[in-house]
């Protein structure tokens, strides 16, 4: 058994996992807001990157300026989707949203390929060195920047819903959003607000993805790939987001592993965590921290 590999491995997984957990945070806001699954996730990391790579290339801005701009540009990107597309479809089915999610990701996924083509184009250099050693390993400098910017908004996330006005806000209408109303809660402005954030926070692993392996519409799929997450960590709760994230970043590499050594069926890393995702369904279905229900029939 190749040991160093492994290390090399379960190493990536973490860093891939956390920046897995980050985009299943964005997941979950929404769902616990509005109760929606937003299937258009991915392509807000599409958006993010593209902007990022258009303020880079053709705008010549340094790297901090132009990623500021796309969280700005994001921000009320996602203000304007909910404004526009969702508000009006408050108080119809649930299913009537989540529908026009997925109309929404084909959009936006077919705007994205007639604006900037349908080849990857690589971002810019950004930084002095493309990787650094750790413990004798080489790790790219944007995966080590991308974990410390995942630590930084899960603490965020951990802080906001806590303490900040907005946050408790957030977690009224989450639980019951008649009874936030009442006690002066803008549940309108709560809405905005989750889907700003989500789109932001996307906008920020679809900037590192984009920075490891260009941008093009295959960068949507990561949205999917989250998905396994979401469910195994519980769609809505936080904390199991930021859990979900890392153990599908850690089954993905350790699948990999596997399969380099002793089982040779080339794809065990793509498909790992829907393996993962069908075992959750069908012995927990709400998740590791998800919130189980309980009907009386």
């Amino acid at each position: 058994m190749n040991a160093d590999l492994l290390f090399q491995l379960l190493l990536n997984g973490l860093i891939v996992g956390s920046l897995y957990g980050v985009v299943a945070m964005s997941f979950v806001l929404i769902y616990k807001a509005s109760q929606v699954v937003n299937f258009a996730q991915g392509e807000f990391l599409l958006i993010g990157a593209w902007v990022c790579w258009y303020t880079l290339t053709a705008w010549q801005l340094p790297f901090v300026w132009g990623f500021l701009f796309t969280l700005a540009f994001m921000m009320l990107f996602g203000v304007l989707i909910q404004i526009v597309v969702l508000r009006p479809l408050i108080g119809e089915p649930v299913i009537s949203v989540i529908m026009v999610t997925i109309g929404m990701s084909i959009f936006f996924q077919a705007l994205m390929k007639w604006m900037f083509g349908v080849f990857a184009q690589p971002f810019p250099p950004i930084f002095e060195t493309s990787s650094v050693g750790l413990a004798g390993l080489q790790i790219k400098t944007v995966y080590l920047l991308s974990l410390a910017m995942s630590v930084v908004i899960m603490g965020g996330f951990a802080w906001f819903f806590k303490f900040s006005k907005m946050g408790l806000a957030m977690r009224a209408t989450a639980f019951d959003q008649q009874a936030a109303q009442s006690l002066g809660v803008s549940v309108r402005q709560v809405f905005a607000l989750s889907w700003a954030i989500s789109a932001m926070v996307s906008a920020v692993a679809g900037v590192v993805v984009g920075v490891v392996n260009g941008v093009s519409s295959a960068l949507s799929f990561f949205g999917i790939k989250v998905f396994p997450a979401v469910i195994l960590g519980g769609l809505d709760s936080i904390i199991g987001g930021m859990v979900g994230g890392i153990i599908v970043g850690l089954l993905e590499n350790i699948a990999q592993f596997a399969d380099s050594q002793w089982l040779n069926l080339g794809n065990m890393y793509r498909i790992a965590p829907f393996y993962v995702l069908i075992a959750i369904l069908l012995i927990r279905p709400y998740g590791l921290f998800g919130t189980r229900d309980i009907e009386r029939v």
